[in-house]
Parts: structure tokens; sequence; C-alpha cells
């Protein structure tokens, strides 16, 4: 299983926050339950939202590339798409093209089941990973703010319905994404080790019957948390965010939403996407990653079956890279990037964006791609759509400092 290094050298890991965690198929799953109700949509939907985080800030400019802005070859020199080639990229429009290693998204894209939001970032305007994350994860205009997450607080703004949700959070960490104030239990806070174990054996007799290897992986898994805090300078194994890695995330996480009793909104983060050197173009250490990221969102279409159509993925990283490329055949730490989204009930076969241009005087600061949409309108125009938030919670309490910013229309079917 392939793993990366990190080229930065700031922590990408909370601080105060352990790394125990229940074990899955390679990759850190820790599950939380949440009480709040669901409502079913009046024409029988049955909605499912996932969040994919890709922590160490994406190329964007590399995987959909503006082949049609003159200045994109230039600047992205040794790297840069193409169109022709043994590894030509695909391409998406008359401007736009998808980098190789991701066709299942081009499969997706040309059903009109994802899109892609690009020229995107936070309103984060900085180059720190851990400042960047904490705005992309709590949904704040500026860092260190709180220590709640928009996904947990739109879990409790949610309108209340007949059935009972649960969110399932993903990574190396429990995302801050899904991290807050409403009534949890969960694998990370050392101070719950009761808790977590009962929450851990009620999973592992809800799956035994049904997904005998699952309910395995996560008994091993709880050895495997408890041998941890009987240690705690065991560290997590080396490959966790490979692209085998992704898939088997993946795939766990969609066999849990795919029951009629399971959670219906889920957090993954993927760390590894920091390319400072060696990038690569349509092949080479992004493209690896690029693959491992296809091959998530096409387990999750293929595992959670019929409910794939009222399905919405949304994958994110907290910022992008610089529009030209550095001396080691990598990028720097940028502003704006791609937002993708994918699934069943996504309104796709779109390229959305408030083009800039790649000229030195249209780059942000003469060095990144400028951001011409707040990543919040999308996240906004999903749960407002999607699973049925009210404007004002959406405003004043999912993205607070949000008021000017509009939610995104008709990104859902």
């Amino acid at each position: 299983m392939s793993s990366f290094p990190t080229d930065c050298c700031e922590s990408h890991t909370s601080k105060g926050v352990s790394r125990r965690a229940l074990l899955l198929g390679g990759a850190t799953f820790a599950a939380w339950a949440y009480l709040p109700k669901f409502a079913r949509a009046k024409d029988g939907r049955d909605p499912r939202f996932v969040t994919i985080i890709l922590r160490g800030a994406l190329d964007g400019l590399a995987t959909v590339a503006p082949i049609g802005d003159p200045d994109y070859a230039a600047l992205h020199g040794s790297i840069a798409l193409s169109l022709d080639g043994p590894h030509a990229a695909t391409a998406l429009d008359s401007f736009f093209a998808l980098h190789p290693a991701m066709p299942e998204f081009a499969r997706m894209y040309r059903d009109k089941k994802a899109a892609v939001v690009h020229a995107v970032a936070t309103p984060y305007r900085e180059r720190s990973h851990f400042d960047g994350q904490d705005v992309l994860e709590s949904g704040f205009g500026g860092p260190g703010r709180v220590q709640s997450g928009w996904l947990n607080r739109a879990l409790e703004g949610l309108p209340r319905g007949e059935r009972v949700m649960s969110g399932l959070a993903v990574g190396p960490t429990t995302p801050l994404v899904l991290r807050g104030a409403a009534p949890t239990v969960g694998w990370v806070p050392p101070y719950l080790p009761q808790a977590a174990d009962d929450t851990a054996m009620r999973l592992i007799n809800l799956y035994t019957h049904r997904d005998p290897a699952l309910a395995e992986a996560l008994s091993q898994g709880l050895q495997i948390d408890k041998i941890a805090a009987r240690d705690e300078a065991m560290k997590p194994k080396p490959g966790m965010n490979g692209p085998g890695a992704m898939r088997l995330a993946a795939k766990g996480a969609a066999r849990l939403m795919a029951a009629d009793d399971g959670p219906r909104i889920a957090a993954l983060a993927f760390d590894g996407w920091d390319t400072h050197a060696n990038e690569g173009g349509a092949v080479g250490r992004l493209a690896q990653l690029l693959g491992g990221l296809d091959g998530a969102l096409a387990e999750f279409e293929t595992v959670l079956g019929e409910r794939w159509r009222d399905t919405v993925i949304l994958v994110a990283t907290e910022f992008g890279r610089t529009a030209r490329i550095n001396g080691t055949d990598g990028t720097d730490h940028g502003t704006g990037t791609i937002a993708l989204l994918a699934g069943g009930a996504v309104n796709g076969g779109r390229i959305i964006s408030d083009w800039p241009g790649l000229k030195l005087g249209n780059l942000y600061e003469s060095r990144d791609l400028k951001p011409t949409t707040d990543l919040r309108g999308v996240i906004k125009g999903v749960l407002r759509d999607h699973l049925g938030l009210g404007e004002r919670v959406l405003v004043e309490a999912v993205f607070p400092d949000s008021g000017a910013v509009k939610a995104m229309q008709g990104l859902v079917v």
C-alpha cells in the first residue's frame, strides 16, 4: 500500500486531540452517535451527505486543468496536463480538462452525476495548513474561533422528523468538521473511555450478522485502541493515506451508510496532499493520490447501491497551490483551488466557475489562482437543497459571519 511523506513540517493534527482511534482497513475510523431527528423528504427521498477533506492543499490547476487558458502551460511547466500524448487529460468542456487518474469521476461527470467548482476558497487568505484546516472545518471566517465544526452544527440544525440520525467520521483524528457540543460519544475523547467502548460494542453487535468482516475489523480496531491507551507513544502505521487506504475507508463508511439504520452523514479526512516537490503531472505522486480519491468515490457509488441516487459527496481542501511550479517540480502553498461534487443527487456535468484568468496581473498576490467563489456558498447550497436546512440556520449557526455569502443555486436535483 503506497504512502506519501508530508513535505511541510507543520503539524496537521489538532493540538490536544488524541490519535487513539479505531483502525479499519488502514484508515482511522471514528464512530459518533448523534440524536437529532432527520425529516424524510415528502417525495420519499432518504438523503446521504459525505464530506471528504483532502488535508495538505490540493493543486486544483493540476486536477482540473484550464487548458484553454493561454497562460496555464507555461506556469505549470513540466507538470502541465495536455489533451495529447499517452497520458492525455480528459476534456470536460472546451476549456477545462480532468486529470487522467480520475476516470470514474469523468464517467460520473458525463452521466451528469458529478460537477466541479473552480477558483474556489474558504475566507482564509494565509498559507498555514493548521489555520487553513481550522477555517475549512470550523466554518468560521478566521482560525481559532471555536472547537466545533460546521457539519456538527448542521446536524444540530436539521429539521426534525421521524428518523434518528447518526454521523460517521473517518480520518487520522476525528475531523473538526464533525466535532462539537452535540451529545456525542466516540473514539477520540480520552476522557470517555467507557462511553467509547460502549459505542464500539454497539457497532460490533449491529454488524456481526449483517457484515461479519466489518464487525471483525471493528473488533480488532477496538483491541488496538485499548493497546494504544496503555501506550501513548503508539502512532498510526504508515500507508494510511495511500490509494488503497482511501478506497477501504470509503468502502467501510459506505457499508454503514447503506443500512436502513446507518448514519446519513459522514466526514472522511485524507492526509498527504502537500505536494511541494515531485508532484508529477499526468503520472507521479499526485496522480496516485487522485487515483485513490477516484477509487473512493467509485466505492461509495458501488456499495451504496440504490442509496447512491440520494447521495451528495463534497470534496474540499484547505487552500490551493501556486500557479507556477517551483524549482523541485512541485507547487507551494496557494489560495484558489477546486471543490468536487459527486453523487446521484448532484446536478452535474458542469464546471461552475467565474474564471479569473492566469495572467500575472490576475493572480492573487501575483502567485496564486485568484478565488472568485466562496466555498461556504457551495456548502450552503447543498445543505439547504439536499438536507433541508433553513437560511437562518445556515447563516446564524452553521456558518456565522457569512451573511453576505449566498447559497449556490441548483447544485442538487
